[in-house]
């Protein structure tokens, strides 16, 4: 579906007015990034993971329109918060699955995912970052968004510093002190 420029913008504006139609109209039109950041959010689930791509993307427009305060600014934006529901969605399912495995894990996780060169995370890495982000997100909120879109969304520095609002320089620095401060913190060793 070719769109028009600015259509995706204005539709985020109609959505913002309260327009509950307008989400209905845009999902075509961003419909293959939000595929994408799904299959980037379950590229290293389990092959027997019941959560497919299309659940995912359809479960995080359910999301979406539940939204009622948002304040969408643009395309970027809107596919920034997408990617934080469907990691949200992932981590609810993988804490739900969770048992007695979890109990018996490792508290120790490489995180060597996050240099995005690894294999992508697992249920149970996601989880432990997840718990990490937290208390990331307690000392530096940016930082931990930006570890959202890299990590569980799969942006580019370029993608990432769009959405959050910031220089790719920026993003790049507080991507290094993250994964500096996350390894630190999964490896229960100090930060070099």
């Amino acid at each position: 579906m070719k769109e028009s420029p600015g259509e995706v913008t204005l539709l985020l504006h109609e959505l913002k007015l309260g327009n509950k139609d307008a989400l209905g109209q845009l999902v075509p039109l961003v419909y293959a990034e939000l595929r994408r950041l799904a299959d980037r959010c379950l590229r290293g689930e389990r092959d027997e993971h019941t959560l497919r791509t299309t659940a995912l993307v359809h479960e995080a427009y359910l999301r979406l329109v539940e939204q009622d305060r948002a304040d969408w600014k643009d395309r970027a934006h809107f596919l920034g918060v997408a990617a934080q529901m469907m990691r949200r969605i992932l981590v609810d399912y993988a804490r739900a699955r969770a048992t007695a495995k979890r109990a018996g894990m490792a508290s120790r996780i490489e995180i060597e995912g996050l240099d995005l060169g690894g294999e992508e995370p697992r249920t149970d890495e996601i989880l432990v970052v997840d718990e990490a982000l937290g208390r990331l997100a307690e000392i530096d909120p940016q930082q931990t968004r930006i570890v959202e879109l890299r990590y569980f969304a799969g942006m580019t520095v370029e993608e990432t510093a769009e959405v959050v609002g910031i220089s790719p320089r920026t993003v790049k620095r507080d991507w290094a002190m993250a994964s500096a401060w996350l390894r630190a913190e999964l490896s229960g060793g100090p930060i070099v």
